[in-house]
């Protein structure tokens, strides 16, 4: 007779909805990534934006967003769902991008941003949090890792639409046609994914943050914060790449080839955390991010040096998108998942808003080689930090 024990249901039921949630996934970040993809050049060169503008937007929008992630990660937990809070954002975020096709000057380039990110930021500690309880605790990193290499899959197929359909329609044309993917997201999200209801809980905000902020999480918050302030967006890879003598019908082509490296190292990167230590695999990452600055420093100017940063960059994103929230279930308890999801990403979103803002303006101010210099040192003291980490979690 077949096993039908609790645990061995809940692993099959899990990985289907993990499946699900990665196709979802995979269909939004292929119409995000038709608009992400030239949106840095579009911004510096049809919308009157400058680097620091740029940083500035990519930061905010950012920001917005992760302060949606507490909120929403605690309104899931207190409400006991989760998959209504990831299709209200999923919603969002596709009837906003074709938005784009109408912004006239960077301020309205950055109110698109805005609620476009503001989406991502309504349904990412929901759909984290409904990822993590969807498989055993062993093997949420294979999950998360599952999730991560199909999203950038979709991530790999935007730029390559946009490559296609910039000739045809445009780059305003391009940011239109966007709706459509985003659309068959939605209905994946409605028609596949399931939920387990919690009870609703009758706790608050704050009293909840309290709880989450304890012990070893505190600890890794303030690691991954050290990290993320030196953490510069993709964009300036982009605009690096320009300077490296790629074109701007290329830059898409630059884009796919960071989102192929991400999409490739994800999967891989979340099994072998599994077996050997996400802190580990964590450093690998942080290691992949100190060569892409290194080769973003380099003075010479060849497109080769672009592709070269976008592979490290890529692999980078790979592991810091997956591991580090596959870490948060081992550093939190169940019933606040959602609220230990926002609270990560809270903070990670402010560093980022600080580290873009720093990064764009010395480059502005100071050049090129200050402003990798400063994420090199941020990330170089978080390694550290990271390693103190993981030796204090192996005995």
């Amino acid at each position: 007779m077949a096993d039908k024990s609790p645990t061995r249901i809940r692993g099959a039921i899990g990985f289907r909805n993990v499946f699900s949630l990665a196709l979802v996934s995979f269909f939004t970040d292929a119409s995000t990534e038709m608009v992400l993809g030239v949106l840095p050049l579009f911004i510096l060169e049809e919308v009157g934006g400058t680097r620091a503008i740029l940083g500035v937007i990519e930061g905010l929008a950012e920001a917005v967003s992760n302060v949606m992630r507490l909120a929403s990660g605690f309104f899931s937990d207190r409400l006991g769902m989760r998959k209504a809070f990831v299709l209200i954002g999923y919603t969002l975020s596709t009837a906003t991008k074709p938005f784009f096709a109408f912004a006239r000057t960077w301020g309205d380039a950055l109110a698109v941003r805005v609620f476009d990110r503001m989406g991502k930021g309504v349904r990412t500690s929901p759909r984290d949090a409904l990822l993590s309880e969807s498989v055993q605790e062993r093997r949420v990193g294979t999950a998360f890792g599952l999730h991560r290499s199909l999203d950038q899959a979709g991530a790999v197929v935007g730029p390559g639409l946009a490559f296609i359909l910039i000739p045809l329609l445009g780059l305003r044309g391009v940011f239109l046609a966007s709706l459509v993917p985003g659309l068959a997201a939605v209905l994946i999200l409605l028609l596949f994914v399931e939920e387990r209801r919690g009870k609703p809980r009758a706790y608050g905000l704050l009293q909840d943050a309290r709880k989450v902020l304890k012990g070893r999480f505190t600890v890794f918050l303030l690691v991954m914060g050290l990290f993320s302030v030196g953490a510069f967006n993709f964009s300036f890879v982009l605009v690096r790449a320009r300077d490296f003598g790629v074109g701007l019908a290329f830059a898409p082509i630059v884009y796919a080839v960071i989102n192929i490296a991400h999409s490739a190292v994800g999967l891989p990167a979340g099994v072998i955390a599994d077996r050997i230590g996400k802190e580990r695999v964590l450093l690998s990452g942080c290691l992949s991010f100190l060569a892409a600055s290194l080769v973003g420093m380099s003075s010479l100017a060849s497109p080769f040096h672009a592709y070269l940063m976008a592979v490290f960059y890529g692999f980078y994103m790979g592991i810091l998108e997956a591991i580090p929230r596959a870490m948060i279930p081992g550093y939190s308890g169940s019933e606040l998942r959602g609220t230990a999801y926002g609270v990560y990403s809270l903070s990670a979103g402010l560093c980022f808003l600080t580290a873009n803002i720093v990064f764009g303006a010395l480059w502005d101010i100071l050049g090129a080689t200050a402003a990798f210099t400063y994420s090199m040192i941020t990330t170089v003291a978080a390694m550290i930090g990271l390693i103190i980490l993981g030796l204090k979690k192996r005995p």
